[in-house]
């Protein structure tokens, strides 16, 4: 099993879906939950959502395994993204509803932590980069979009409904604010509603890899399920709903390439 697959493209957009894996290493589902066998917090079908990006020469890195062996959108220290709020980790114990991942007696230590990070982490976190340095050195500047999904109701980790476009680059800090307004504002004329820097202000591939200040822009979508898929297992994807979702993205998308191709002068 390879540990991400990546499409290469030739324009300045690369972007990275750390969530959509499902694979699930033998020695290890062996000790897991009959919870965590439902894989209820995978970023479920957003390749498909994204198909479009290929077209225009975007990159895209896409995880294999599941968040569960490890998340790639945490630290590799694991300290905690979102202070006050309930932590979920670099390698998680519970669902997002708090479900236990582990049977008894099966939780893995920190050495097989440390093999993991070794394992998957590592290997996609120097992909990313080292991919984001060569559309620089290309283009002159990069932009990296980190794509998520999430159910539009998570009670145990937020209350009330999620807004249907999430935008966050960490309080415009992680790109150009100018770039942020623009997608902002194709997001809020699509008809969804859409919030920037709010529950979601972007995990540590938006937070590490965005240096506006070094010409790489980053910015993270979290969608709502509801919008383009069942919700509930077996989490079937809604094409209807999925088209409609597919012209919005495509509108954000085009947003944030039409600021980079003004604020640099080149596609």
């Amino acid at each position: 099993m390879k540990k991400f697959n990546y499409i290469r493209g030739e324009g300045p957009l690369l972007i990275s879906i750390p969530h959509m894996g499902t694979h699930l290493p033998a020695d290890l589902k062996h000790r897991m939950t009959p919870a965590a066998l439902q894989l209820s917090d995978t970023d479920w079908h957003v390749d498909k959502l994204y198909l479009f990006a290929r077209e225009i020469g975007a990159s895209i890195l896409m995880a294999t395994h599941s968040r569960y062996v490890i998340d790639l959108n945490r630290p590799q220290d694991d300290q905690h993204l979102y202070p006050g709020q309930v932590k979920t980790g670099l390698c998680p114990l519970e669902t997002f509803d708090g479900a236990r991942l582990y049977k008894d007696g099966e939780e893995f230590d920190e050495i097989e932590k440390l093999n993991r990070i070794a394992a998957y982490w590592l290997p996609y976190h120097e992909h990313l980069a080292q991919e984001l340095a060569r559309i620089k050195e290309k283009k002159g500047y990069a932009i990296l979009y980190d794509a998520h999904s999430i159910r539009t109701e998570v009670p145990r980790l937020f209350d009330g409904k999620l807004c249907d476009l999430n935008l966050g680059t960490a309080h415009n800090t992680t790109a150009a604010p100018e770039m942020a307004s623009a997608a902002f504002a194709a997001a809020e004329a699509s008809g969804y509603t859409s919030i920037l820097n709010g529950r979601f202000v972007g995990g540590y591939i938006t937070r590490h890899y965005g240096q506006p200040a070094n010409d790489v822009h980053a910015i993270q979508m979290e969608l709502t399920w509801g919008n383009y898929m069942e919700e509930t297992p077996p989490y079937l994807y809604a094409p209807a709903k999925a088209e409609r979702l597919q012209a919005a993205l495509k509108t954000v998308v085009s947003a944030i390439l039409d600021w980079g191709k003004g604020a640099y002068g080149r596609v």
